[in-house]
């Protein structure tokens, strides 16, 4: 059987941090060296950490490699002690400037150890304390790639002196250099690694480590070349006569994903884009969907500014000189809708029509989720459009969560440029088949009077993208923080012959306020989160800015932050369906399942008694 690689050795080119020579030497020794029942792991996404090699043996053990290219003869690299009698790492740069050096190799490696033990591995703990320690399960060394293993020693061994690492309990700790690696010495570089098993390893273990170890969806598919139907190439790749384009579709459709290649497109024709999103979080996913955008010896996104609306009226303001007026505005938390709708935006046409001279303009703006968008802020974004510049607007009306496509009509739009009718996607690249019959049955249940777009399933004989669509009904009384959190542990018993990563699952619900319950209850069953949720708007602005699916962590955000984006993993919570608004949301929450070739996974938890009816038609359904 051939040994498992995460990420694939013919993919490693692609890494978006690419190995150091150093790195590729280390990997080529280990699958040289180990046994073919050794898995190795390639800078994998550890719940946040990152090392840069985890090997794992189900029989044998784990262990963590840190490897460094530093040359020790061309820097000087020394240890000082703190006024606690802590050992310091320091360098002297070429400059002869002394500087602490924060990226210790024999810490990180501890800290990776301790994070297996205390949270990766809890049944490691239960064992440990019952068998007499962990030590012979974790190994987890440190390789300097320029330097012998003397140097390497003599360099750290202050370290694993104060970190009671010498004696005994050395050879799970080892530090080598390049002569260990050149002579092939297996035995000296991870000595754990020539023993046919331990007593203290078992299959339950390697299985609780793999959901942190293997690679999430989102890391392959950054690698995959952006793909397009021969509809999308031509929007992604040709401009009306003015200039003024506007496209509809449904949910999974690909409206995204031609307005990111057209912004890449223009990119390598070195125009100056901006791409707008109503949502914050929304340009993080565009951005890396552009990335993706395939032009031989062209370099993308180097014109793009990535901006979501809000943030780029103030970048106007400012560039007017309006700062002062920009924060006179009165922002609070009682009127910030009303500020944003109205006050703001006549502030930015007023810097606009006073001080053009000073606000950057655009040959291209692209505008994403446009149903998010009125007519007004469209008009103003049009000021900054240069002449016989490209506008192109993308809109799903059955995700008009704030009821403006009201004002999208054909009359209405007369006077914003466009000359020519919608143009038009319809089929479904992202959704399971299965899951499209059911928002179909869920909108004509639940939004009647609403301008239905209905996916259509991509023209196949076979359904090639299995799912798994589980709704479990709770009584409105009952508090659902702790069953959503199990739902999310529980991802991995529906995914299971695979290993599934954690990073790949998904969180989605109504308010901020029960987001951060649900969030304490992850951390408290170790899992960390990459998520929205705060007390305030100024803190849930922040989180947003660095919210992205890359993030190694599981994901939790409010389904209006999620609308563009997409998940193989899912668990939606349902706490109330009270109006349209609520109906409409939750359309859009389901939508977001994206397809897998090994599945893909929906667990909806609903306090609403109102959609009781549409969850007993689900494959699995659950009354609690």
């Amino acid at each position: 059987m051939p040994r498992f690689i995460s990420p694939p050795l013919d993919q490693l080119s692609c890494l978006r941090t690419p190995l150091t020579l150093g790195e590729r030497r280390v990997l080529d020794f280990f699958n040289k060296n180990l046994r073919d029942d050794w898995e190795i792991y390639i800078q994998p996404h550890l719940n946040g950490l990152r090392p840069d090699f985890v090997l794992l043996n189900p029989r044998v053990g784990i262990a963590v490699f840190e490897v460094k290219d530093w040359n020790l003869n061309a820097m000087r690299y020394k240890v000082q002690y703190s006024s606690k009698d802590a050992p310091e790492l320091w360098a002297t740069s070429r400059d002869g400037v002394d500087f602490r050096v924060t990226d210790n190799p024999v810490e990180k490696v501890i800290q990776y150890k301790d994070s297996i033990f205390n949270l990766y591995c809890p049944r490691l703990a239960i064992k440990a304390s019952t068998n007499g320690g962990y030590l012979p399960v974790v190994t987890a060394g440190v390789i300097l790639t320029t330097a012998t293993t003397s140097q390497a020693k003599v360099l750290f061994q202050p370290f694993q002196k104060h970190l009671n690492l010498l004696g005994n309990k050395e050879r799970y700790h080892p530090i080598v250099g390049i002569d260990a690696l050149e002579g092939d010495q297996l035995d000296v570089v991870f000595p754990s690694a020539l023993w046919p098993k331990s007593k203290f390893m078992d299959t339950q273990l390697a299985d609780d480590l793999r959901h942190w170890l293997v690679e999430p969806d989102f890391a392959s598919t950054q690698r995959s070349p952006l793909k397009l139907n021969s509809d999308q190439q031509k929007l992604a790749t040709t401009r009306t006569k003015k200039g003024y384009r506007r496209i509809k579709g449904p949910a999974g459709s690909g409206k995204s994903l031609v307005l990111a290649a057209r912004a890449a497109q223009l990119s390598t024709e070195k125009k100056d884009i901006l791409v707008v999103t109503f949502n914050i979080t929304l340009w993080h996913y565009l951005r890396d969907v552009a990335v993706r955008y395939q032009v031989s010896g062209k370099i993308l996104n180097e014109h793009i500014t990535w901006c979501h609306f809000h943030e780029w009226c103030k970048r106007v303001c400012f560039a007017a000189g309006f700062e002062n007026e920009y924060r006179s505005l009165g922002w609070s938390e009682e009127n910030l809708e009303e500020t944003l709708e109205f006050k703001l935006i006549d502030l930015v046409n007023q810097a606009l029509d006073k001080r053009k001279e000073f606000i950057p303009s655009y040959d291209a703006i692209l505008v994403d989720e446009g149903q998010d968008y009125n007519l007004y802020w469209w008009n103003t974004l049009r000021k900054v459009r240069r002449d016989r510049g490209e506008m192109l607007l993308v809109a799903d009306e059955t995700q008009d969560l704030y009821e403006r496509s009201k004002y999208w009509t054909d009359e209405s739009m007369t006077g914003a440029g466009f000359t020519a009718d919608w143009s038009r996607l319809k089929t479904s690249y992202r959704m399971p088949p299965t899951l499209i019959w059911y928002l179909e049955k869920y909108a004509k249940q639940y939004l009647p009077n609403t301008k239905i777009d209905i996916p259509e399933a991509e023209n196949t004989e076979l359904d090639l993208w299995p799912v798994q669509l589980c709704w479990i009904q709770v009584a409105p009384h009952v508090g659902t923080a702790s069953i959503c959190t199990d739902a999310v542990l529980k991802m991995f018993i529906w995914a299971e012959p695979e290993t599934l990563a954690y990073s790949d699952i998904t969180l989605l619900v109504q308010k901020h306020q029960f987001g951060l319950e649900c969030i304490q209850l992850l951390e408290k069953n170790g899992v960390k989160t990459a998520h929205v949720f705060g007390e305030t708007h100024l803190e849930q602005k922040n989180r947003k800015l660095g919210f992205f699916m890359g993030d190694a962590r599981v994901k939790a955000c409010t389904i209006h932050s999620f609308k563009g984006w997409e998940s193989r993993c899912m668990v939606i919570n349902i706490k109330h369906a009270d109006s349209a608004q609520d109906l409409a949301a939750i359309y859009v929450a389901l939508s977001r399942l994206k397809r897998h070739e090994r599945g893909s996974y929906l667990t909806v938890v609903c306090s609403a008694p109102e959609l009781a009816e549409f969850g007993e038609t689900w494959p699995i359904f659950e009354r609690l």
